[in-house]
Order: structure tokens, then sequence, then C-alpha cells
């Protein structure tokens, strides 16, 4: 399973397995592709696998996954890697093998790699309007359910980088969490006394909650929406504090964004699949 190198390769690697088997269930139920029946058991075809269109590839390991979980007699020869920039009609992989099994393939492997070459090729866009301005552009959790650590996986290979993976590796306490806590000391107090190493973030709206959130402690400072005004006074400040950027920013802002950091939902969200198609031959 060749994949790039990232903290969470290892949960990656049984994540595509688990996703690619229940996608493959999903197909066949406990049936099977009848449509592919009409083909020979014995027959052996050759397909090539094509990008319609110019992206940044991305899904090598899921197409692999794929067909070894449908048959082993499946050969692979690979043409691109994760990452490769891809122009329309580039041959992207070439297969051989049962006729049935790659025509009972197909689709499942291609819906893995036109979403996460999607994500990945609008990972690189953002990474490059943001690369001037020496901004990291990070990912969130709008994720497509069930797909989030391949959509992390994808925004890397793009050239972004991961916000915390899930819940559960650090603290990103937002205005409900403090209203709910009782204020914002009262949060990054609780979670300073239960953390292991999570890093704690704080969501701030104006200068006044920033102020707070400095005094208290927080690790990172997260800034939603906040006013030309506040923005101007937390920057004066220039407090030894890493500073991230949220709220609704698409590429023209993130080249506008004066802080190192900004998160941007659109990544995994607002994905447009990129067109692929194999041909048998």
């Amino acid at each position: 399973m060749k994949l790039l190198s990232v903290p969470y390769a290892d949960r990656l690697r049984k994540h595509i397995d688990a996703t690619v088997a229940f996608a493959l269930q999903e197909d066949l139920e406990d049936i099977g592709d009848v449509t592919a029946e009409l083909v020979p058991a014995e027959q052996i075809v050759t397909a090539n696998i094509i990008a319609r269109e110019a992206a940044v590839f991305c899904g090598r390991a899921w197409l692999d996954t794929v067909f070894k979980q449908l048959d082993s007699r499946v050969d692979i020869r690979w043409h691109c890697m994760d990452g490769d920039e891809l122009s329309p009609d580039q041959v992207v992989c070439t297969l051989e093998g049962p006729a049935r099994s790659l025509l009972t393939g197909e689709r499942t492997a291609l819906n893995f790699m036109q979403t996460l070459s999607g994500t990945a090729t609008l990972a690189r866009q953002y990474a490059n309007a943001a690369q001037p301005h020496r901004v990291t552009v990070l990912d969130t959790r709008k994720t497509l359910p069930g797909l989030r650590l391949a959509q992390k996986y994808a925004v890397f290979v793009g050239g972004c980088q991961n916000h915390r993976l899930g819940l559960y590796d650090a603290y990103l306490i937002k205005e409900n969490h403090i209203t709910a806590a009782g204020g914002i000391w009262a949060a990054i107090e609780r979670a300073q006394a239960l953390r292991t190493s999570q890093l704690i973030i704080v969501e701030v709206e104006t200068f006044a909650e920033y102020l707070q959130a400095i005094e208290a402690g927080a690790d990172r400072i997260m800034l939603d929406e906040v006013s030309s005004e506040d923005l101007h006074k937390i920057l004066a400040r220039n407090d030894d504090i890493p500073l991230e950027s949220s709220g609704n920013f698409d590429l023209a802002r993130v080249e506008q964004t004066k802080t190192p950091f900004v998160s941007v939902g659109a990544l995994t969200k607002h994905v447009r699949a990129v067109d692929f198609s194999m041909r048998v031959s």
C-alpha cells in the first residue's frame, strides 16, 4: 500500500482496508456482480484508467486495495504517484486480469480516486495561493462521513496541512464550549487539568476574548471573523502565541490573511470530483 509519509499512516492503512471492504459490500451485497457474469469467467483483459481533466492525483492505495480484496490475480502498473499533477487524457495506471474482476471493481476504485483527487486538487490551489504569503492552510473536521482520514490524507497530498484528526487529539474550545463551561478562563483551566499532550486551542471573536485566552494560557488562538479593528490590535501586540484565522475563507481571502495559520473547511466540504474513466482493450 503506497502512501506518502503521514503520522497516522498505520491507522490510515487500516482505514483503507475497512472503507474499501464496506464500499465493495455496498455494491455486491451477498449476491455479486450480476452484469459481470455476462462475461466469460476465463477472459483476461487489459484496461487503462485515464484522467479526463487536469488534476492532482490521490488514491493509489485505495485502487490497489479494491483489486487486492476482489482478486489477487489483477496486476496493476502505475504511471503516477499521489501528488502528481495530471494532464487531460493521461493514463494513470494499467490493469491486467480477469475481466469480471476489473469490471466489478471499476466503479468502487474510481469513486475513491475521484473524491480524493478532487480534495487534493483543491488543496493544491489553496497551498499555491498561500505559499507566497508564508501562510499554512489547515483543514477542518468538515469531511465526508466515513472518509475522515482519507480526506485528511488527500489534503496533505495537495500541499496543505492537517488540523486535529478528531475530537480526541486537541482541545478546540469554541463559543458553545465557552458558554457551557462558564467562560474562557473556566474552560481553559479545566482543559489544563485534564490534558495529556493535547494542544489547547481557543476560538475568539473579539479583542477582549483574545486577552482572556492569552491570560488563561491557551496554546493557540483561533480568530473567528474578528473585526478589522480588533485584528489590528491583536497583531500590534505581537504576543508569542500562534494565531489561526477561520471563517469562510476562499482563495482570495487566504492570500490576504495576516496570521500564520488559516483553517479552511472548503478543502474537504466543497470538493468537486475529478473525472476518471476505465477503458478495456
